[in-house]
């Protein structure tokens, strides 16, 4: 993995090269590529996972009379078929690198050439002679590429960060952006990024920009089909797809372990990694992160019904893995939040994101590279509001009901501006109209192909930029196998009765994959990632946002109703700020980070 940025159309002199690349540095620590060609600067940091001596980048080609420049971030999963197909066509290689594939894959097909990757990527291809940029996300959208369009010219990245480093580019918000902020945090709209004028490409999409104009096209959504398999045959093409991922999914040549929670997904992706590894007479790395005195306060409820400690040595067991365990305090959350929020270049999901990067930087310790689970539950239909028929019912985005709550936080100023309402619900309502479905689909399914597109588009997202930002910030690769396109694009066709199955959250899933893990971790009730119960953090978070708003002087004040605010000091919502896990002492650290968020960025209001 790596960090790309570049500037066509635009002037970088060395000052700001130099600026743009200290941002990267965290993403690619291993060595840095500057490319200049007249009004046209490419920049990469580099993670060194695959052939680290070759690789380099940015890398450049010659072929069929172009010189193709090549900046790319990300991991092709299927490099070596690639690599064999090309080679019958003419191509010669110099190292084992994925990046090489990618640009002998541009050079021979194009843009076509994304129809035949497997993996996760944001990449940028200059065409010399052309004078063109071509961009391009991976399908699912696990590797981040920003954009925005200044003074006639493009600027990209990996991260938002790297852009705002290029001189005259202002950190502004306007009110689309606020009420992203107040009414959907840390949800934000597919393709914005946040700050006026930042885009985000959306998973699934590339661009080209030439001749100062940028045209952005999909090449890749979900799409609906029949499916004609039966339940036994549909139960062996899972245990096939998601195996074949993770097996994929274990290329390095660094070494890799797996996050382990003692739930069915992580536990699914280590037992795999672990009889792989055997064979070639090595042991699994595991990891594991837990909080102080967790078994004092754990609080069993709806959404987290037992703590994973138990399921977690079980599968140590099991595994036979070298495991390692991370255990956190209140004071350690504390001290990620403003670090949090720096990586992810917004507000975040609080101590969620605290504690992964706290984490992530205890595995880096030990390996480059690990596989995790997240994704399976979007796919696989596991979240509570798949399968509550109440929630399921409801208008609106069902990990946030609780627009009305969140509105009453904006301040005068914004509210007179907006539709509250109808913000939030436009952007749900666009999103179920965009789902591809099969002219006479019932009803229920409609619905869940539905839910499936708004998991897609907005909360998966939510929660692969935290995966991203945090371990990359702490140099630390992350790659998800359930985000493996075929394993989607499968599951979307899967009626919601075969995924269902039994009643249970995730029943295909498990008993696709039985025999593979104990019968107690196999039909685990579904328990989400981890967070603290220890009351000492929930006071800490109260006494520090009480701190900034006896402060007076908080730019926090311009956004939201101070007096909806210190309610949020002695009350709890019916509902979560967002997802399962954000209740108060999380809806309370994320305006701490947003609060630490204007300051730092030196945001200014243009509303």
């Amino acid at each position: 993995m790596c960090a790309i940025a570049g500037a066509v159309g635009l002037r970088v002199d060395a000052d700001t090269e130099g600026r743009m690349l200290g941002t990267m540095v965290r993403r690619g620590p291993d060595g840095e590529g500057v490319f200049r060609q007249g009004e046209c600067c490419l920049l990469h940091r580099r993670l060194a996972v695959i052939d680290p001596r070759g690789g380099a980048q940015p890398m450049e080609l010659r072929w069929a009379g172009e010189r193709y420049v090549l900046v790319y971030n990300g991991e092709l999963y299927n490099t070596d078929s690639l690599r064999r197909e090309l080679e019958g066509l003419g191509h010669r290689f110099l190292g084992h690198s994925d990046t090489e594939v990618v640009l002998h894959a541009y050079a021979e097909y194009g843009e076509a050439c994304l129809e035949r990757f497997n993996g996760i990527f944001a990449f940028a291809v200059w065409e010399a002679g052309r004078g063109a940029l071509f961009l391009a996300r991976d399908r699912i959208g696990v590797k981040p590429l920003f954009y925005m369009l200044h003074q006639g010219g493009l600027l990209f990245a990996s991260e938002m960060k790297t852009i705002l480093a290029y001189p005259g580019v202002r950190a502004e918000l306007d009110e689309t952006g606020a009420a992203q902020l107040i009414l959907m945090g840390p949800g934000r709209l597919p393709g914005s990024g946040v700050f006026r004028g930042m885009q985000e490409l959306e998973s699934g999409c590339c661009a080209r920009f030439e001749g100062g104009r940028l045209q952005c096209r999909r090449y890749w959504k979900l799409r609906d089909r029949e499916h004609r398999d039966s339940f036994e045959e549909t139960a062996q093409r899972v245990r096939e797809l998601v195996t074949d991922a993770i097996r994929s999914q274990m290329v390095s040549d660094v070494p890799i372990g797996t996050f382990l929670s003692g739930g069915l997904d992580s536990s699914i992706i280590s037992a795999i990694c672990a009889g792989e590894m055997a064979k070639r007479g090595e042991r699994l790395r595991t990891f594991s992160v837990d909080y102080r005195d967790n078994d004092r306060y754990f609080q069993p409820g709806k959404f987290q019904p037992n703590s994973d400690g138990h399921f977690i040595r079980v599968m140590e067991e099991t595994l036979n893995s070298r495991h390692s365990w991370t255990v956190l305090s209140p004071q350690d959350l504390a001290d990620c939040l403003e670090e949090a929020t720096i990586a992810r270049d917004l507000p975040g999901m609080a101590d969620v994101d605290f504690s992964l990067l706290a984490f992530c930087r205890e595995i880096r310790r030990d390996v480059t590279v690990a596989l995790s689970g997240e994704c399976a539950d979007e796919i696989f239909g596991g979240y509570p509001w798949y399968r509550d028929p109440e929630v399921r019912a409801l208008e609106g985005f069902p990990w946030a009901q609780n627009t009305r709550t969140r509105a009453s936080l904006l301040g005068e100023n914004l509210r007179a501006r907006l539709n509250p309402g109808e913000f939030a619900m436009e952007a749900y309502r666009k999103t179920c109209r965009e789902s591809d479905i099969l002219p006479g689909t019932s009803p229920r399914e409609r619905r869940m192909k539905e839910m499936v597109n708004l998991n897609f588009a907005w909360f998966m997202q939510t929660l692969l930029d935290r995966k991203d930002r945090m371990s990359m910030y702490c140099s630390l690769e992350v790659r998800v196998p359930f985000c493996d396109y075929r394993i989607a694009e499968y599951l979307y066709g899967v009626p919601w009765e075969y995924k269902d199955y039994q009643g249970q959250e995730k029943g295909l899933l498990r008993y696709a994959m039985r025999g593979l893990l104990p019968e107690e971790v196999l039909y685990r009730k579904k328990s989400p990632y981890p967070k603290t119960f220890d009351p000492e953090y929930e006071r800490m978070m109260e006494g520090w946002l009480r701190q900034v708003l006896d402060r007076g002087d908080s730019p926090l004040e311009a956004l939201v109703d101070r007096g909806a605010l210190e309610a949020l000091l002695s009350e709890e919502s019916p509902w979560p700020w967002y997802g399962q896990l954000m209740r108060r002492p999380q809806t309370m650290a994320y305006f701490l980070q947003l609060d630490f968020w204007l300051r730092h960025y030196g945001v200014r209001l243009v509303f």
